[in-house]
């Protein structure tokens, strides 16, 4: 029997996002690794910096917070599953995020080994089990809006990352780095514990009154592929590169963003190197919401293909530009990043069904994490020799890669003729 919006007593499909909006702006924090580095590590840009340690040190640190995201995205995915609940889970990540965050606060010259293990192992895993979670859930309430609902939430963590910058620079002038990473720790945990309590899965078989499937233009199966179907389907493997490739030219200017304003060469001064950070991280949350709003219209491939066209350009660009117009190609950067992270854990779901999407785009995300990880490493490897424009241009390259793997991509079939598989790609 399918249960409508009019059946479910005293249940607001709206209200497990705005929770999950309100959860995932704290780990928008994630975005301005940027900001704390410039206080934290002394570099020539950054000489009263606390720390005199390499840049890779730092490097490391949001290298791992990536990597352990895709960790906890996936263990979170499993747990929620196995549960049928995804409360518990981000109650439990909210906590481990916000204990990595205060324990940053005892961090010395003597232990970077604290900060990797603080806010890059434990931040990371947490964030990564709130993550997919809150999107997975709130996915189930608006089968009929998946772009749409998945832009709101993702979006969130983006605008998190616009708001986070300001209070970030003032607490770190007020009460200096270490405790703003503690202050914002206590912070994220009770977010956290009190939103998950108005996040729930509807029921089962739940459809928005008035909403025939059918009617979708994006690729749309009515059959719930386990993950273990879905190992075994070969799109997997395809989104999960196309996935890395598309991320490269974000996830090299994110962490990198405020510095390279800073460089003499690029004619911008002290102030208007924020206002790049602000740019990629409004961008970003902007660019979660439109594009994914623009994916339920035009299709997510018709999306995605013209999100890697603008993100190739853009990166490339950055190289040939100054002043405020290198800000526009790096807010250009962050508005096609934003659009990747909001059509692809839709099209998880229009390929292998909700049910499972948790876990799934975990796993789908260690293409993401594999990718964030390599480039973090490159642009901090060349920027130490101003090559900047060299790891530029590779992550333009992985744009082009990007673009040919989801030209020739196509929602999966089952083979058994009892499972009705509709395939309509923009």
């Amino acid at each position: 029997m399918i249960t409508t919006i009019a059946n479910v007593k005293k249940q607001n499909r709206w209200i497990p996002i705005i929770a999950s909006v309100a959860i995932q702006m704290c780990l928008g924090t994630a975005y301005i690794w940027g900001v704390f580095q410039s206080y934290l590590i002394v570099s020539s840009t950054t000489p009263d910096a606390l720390f005199n340690w390499p840049a890779t040190h730092g490097t490391l640190a949001y290298a791992l917070l990536l990597l352990m995201l895709t960790v906890g995205s996936t263990a979170g995915g499993r747990i929620q599953d196995k549960l049928k609940s995804p409360r518990p889970v981000i109650m439990a990540g909210s906590i481990v995020l916000g204990i990595g965050f205060i324990l940053v606060k005892y961090v010395t010259e003597s232990t970077p080994w604290l900060l990797w293990l603080s806010y890059g192992i434990l931040g990371g895993f947490g964030m990564g089990m709130s993550y997919t979670t809150t999107i997975a859930a709130c996915q189930k309430w608006f089968p009929d809006k998946r772009g749409f609902a998945t832009g709101i939430i993702v979006s969130a963590l983006g605008f998190g990352g616009l708001v986070f910058t300001p209070i970030a620079e003032a607490l770190i002038k007020d009460y200096g780095v270490l405790n703003t990473f503690a202050i914002f720790g206590v912070l994220f945990m009770i977010v956290g514990v009190i939103g998950a309590l108005f996040i729930n899965n509807p029921p089962k078989d739940y459809k928005p009154e008035g909403w025939v499937p059918s009617s979708t233009k994006n690729a749309t199966t009515t059959h719930n592929y386990t993950p273990l179907e879905v190992l075994k389907t070969y799109q997997f493997y395809m989104i999960i590169i196309a996935f890395m490739c598309a991320t490269a030219a974000g996830s090299m200017m994110i962490p990198m963003a405020k510095i390279l304003g800073l460089q003499p060469s690029s004619g911008l001064t002290p102030e208007a190197a924020v206002i790049g950070v602000m740019a990629i991280t409004g961008c970003n949350s902007f660019g979660r919401l439109f594009w994914g709003w623009i994916s339920d219209r035009i299709g997510r491939k018709t999306t995605l293909l013209i999100l890697l066209v603008i993100a190739g350009l853009s990166i490339v660009s950055v190289s040939f530009t100054t002043s405020y117009l290198m800000l526009a190609m790096i807010a250009l950067i962050g508005f096609s990043y934003g659009g990747f992270l909001g059509v692809f854990p839709a099209i998880t779901a229009d390929y292998w069904g909700p049910k499972y999407v948790a876990t799934i785009y975990g796993m789908i995300l260690f293409g993401f994490g594999v990718g964030a990880v390599a480039s973090s490493y490159i642009v901090a490897y060349l920027s130490q020799t101003k090559e900047f424009s060299k790891a530029f241009l590779i992550a333009g390259i992985a744009s082009a890669i990007g673009f040919i793997i989801v030209l020739f991509m196509k929602a999966p079939k089952l083979k058994s003729k009892e499972v009705n598989v509709k395939v309509t790609m923009g």
